[in-house]
């Protein structure tokens, strides 16, 4: 019963903080687009100038590059949680913040994916089975990653050790919302979210006027979420259900 209570009183209180947060910082619906753009830029870039003996450099500089958008969406989010409010100082310091915890996540991930791979290899036709379900277990119990990443002050693997531990305790008033809130996002756009880092839609080729309503509302509703997932680490990281059910100040 308890477990119920504070479940109903922590989203009550995360979902009044959003709503209010959303309405003041819209704008965070419109850096999807213009991470779309510079990503094209870049590979047009890339194309021109890094051919021959140079294209072993393009996959260094795409993920310095993919760190840094992370970064600055992290950043903004940041600002939004903590003080909300967004500027374009914000927007332009955003791109280094996080850069380099951001990258040296991606190197351990990295490494983690090299040791799958191999032993994939080592057992045979079950290797990929194998290695599906353990990215989808990385998936639930990391998922708090990019929250921690912009609201802790820790390293990039204390990052990972702490994301799992919030989920060791905060499992089911994290995982039961975001479930939730995700499942609209697919009914709306039929898109599955699977990358801890996703910070905007794709926009598919298609121009129709259905396919362009689809890309908006799916925005709007994927900048809310993720603002919805702010405020309610920021609540569940700072108090515990005990604390929770003993004053109401967190619910305020």
């Amino acid at each position: 019963m308890n477990l119920i209570k504070d479940f109903l009183l922590v989203n009550k209180s995360t979902m009044k903080k959003s709503v209010k947060s959303f309405k003041k910082n819209w704008i965070l619906v419109f850096t999807g687009l213009i991470y779309t753009i510079l990503n094209i830029l870049l590979l047009m870039v890339l194309n021109t100038f890094f051919r021959g003996p140079l294209y072993i450099l393009v996959g260094f500089i795409m993920a310095i590059v993919s760190s840094s958008l992370i970064s600055n969406y992290l950043y903004l989010l940041s600002n939004i949680i903590n003080y909300d409010r967004i500027t374009m100082e914000n927007f332009k310091e955003g791109f280094k913040y996080y850069l380099w915890k951001i990258y040296g996540v991606f190197f351990i991930a990295w490494i983690v994916d090299y040791l799958l791979s191999m032993i994939s290899g080592i057992v045979g036709a079950s290797g990929y089975l194998l290695n599906s379900l353990i990215k989808i277990i990385i998936l639930i119990a990391l998922n708090p990653l990019p929250e921690t990443i912009y609201q802790k002050y820790y390293s990039s693997f204390e990052s990972i050790q702490y994301a799992f531990n919030f989920m060791k305790e905060n499992w089911f008033n994290w995982l039961l919302p975001n479930i939730i809130l995700y499942l609209f996002l697919y009914l709306i756009t039929g898109k599955v979210i699977t990358d801890l880092f996703t910070t905007h839609l794709s926009f598919g080729l298609s121009l129709s006027f259905k396919e362009l309503l689809k890309y908006i509302l799916g925005q709007v509703l994927f900048s809310f979420i993720m603002i919805y997932r702010g405020h309610l680490f920021k609540l569940l990281s700072t108090s515990t259900r005990r604390k929770r059910m003993y004053t109401n100040k967190f619910y305020d």
